[in-house]
């Protein structure tokens, strides 16, 4: 049996519940956002610490929604791809799941709460409307992804707007270079969305749902995830000319081959088994990408 539809036993189980492979989504932009400050002078360690562990918990809670929300709805069984499986597979209590979710959501509340106290009450707002976001994601009447936005939504609010936040913790305020500097992780972390919605566009078209990669057909999603890729680079080449970044940014060119591995997987197999290198792929393409481009804008701070 592939390891993806094996039961687990202890700590796995709960490890796979939050679904591992989606959490560079989190990672790597607070770490680029904390970054870009650091090049421009600020950094404050426990506020790094604190976004990321919060950030952490609510992305893993928005895995929790998703798992609980797709079982209640009849998308998952034993033989779903790419999910925790803690339900179907493990025979956890779907309220257990639910539970520990919302546990994540009051840990995450209580850190904002530190982060708000040392910068700004605002971000109550943009972290409030964040949590709810993640939780409609996959919860509520209209769940965002099982529509089309659902890598609009989650590029903007895990990939830019993450970035930001994390930058803005640190400085008080939100810069053009650093808006600029955070579309790469945008168009990445909507990837990544991507990715699984091309990977389970059978399963989705049986369970209802209306996700990109479905209304536009396989191969032109494909196409879409290969241009997002693509776009990252070459935004990051267009920085380098223009002068908002220096050259030592090209680093992340050294990061090409595992987006070409995870678009070749998806071109050469359709089976949601075969393809599941290309999921990490993906992953790891945003985590090498965001932690080269931070170490870049790291090293032009120490050298100037």
């Amino acid at each position: 049996m592939h390891e993806q539809l094996q039961k687990d036993e202890g700590w796995r189980i709960w490890w796979k519940l939050t679904r591992p492979h989606t959490l560079t989504a989190s990672f790597a932009p607070v770490f680029l956002g904390t970054m870009i400050a650091l090049r421009d002078g600020h950094f404050h360690t426990g506020l790094f610490i604190a976004m990321l562990i919060a950030s952490l918990l609510i992305q893993s809670a928005t895995n929790m929604f998703n798992e609980y929300y797709d079982f209640k709805l009849g998308l998952d069984n034993e033989k779903s791809i790419g999910i925790g499986g803690t339900i179907v597979r493990n025979g956890i209590q779907p309220k257990t799941v639910l539970q520990l979710a919302l546990a994540f959501y009051a840990i995450a509340f209580f850190i904002g709460i530190y982060i708000i106290v040392q910068t700004s009450w605002w971000l109550a707002i943009v972290g409030i409307v964040s949590m709810a976001i993640g939780y409609f994601y996959t919860g509520g009447p209209f769940p965002i992804a099982y529509t089309p936005f659902g890598e609009v939504v989650s590029g903007f609010v895990m990939g830019m707007l993450l970035v930001l936040i994390s930058y803005f913790i640190q400085t008080g305020e939100v810069t053009t270079d650093a808006i600029l500097l955070s579309v790469p992780s945008m168009f990445l972390v909507a990837n990544i969305m991507l990715a699984n919605n091309i990977r389970d566009i059978l399963q989705d078209t049986k369970g209802g749902r209306k996700t990109m990669a479905i209304l536009i057909g396989r191969e032109n999603a494909v196409r879409v995830y290969a241009t997002l890729f693509a776009l990252s680079y070459i935004w990051v080449i267009a920085l380098v000319l223009s002068q908002h970044v220096t050259p030592w940014a090209l680093i992340v060119l050294l990061t090409i081959p595992k987006p070409l591995k995870a678009v070749r997987t998806f071109k050469q197999s359709e089976n949601p088994l075969e393809v599941m290198p290309a999921m990490k792929n993906t992953g790891v393409t945003n985590t090498l990408f965001a932690t080269s481009l931070g170490l870049a804008l790291l090293i032009q701070f120490a050298l100037s």
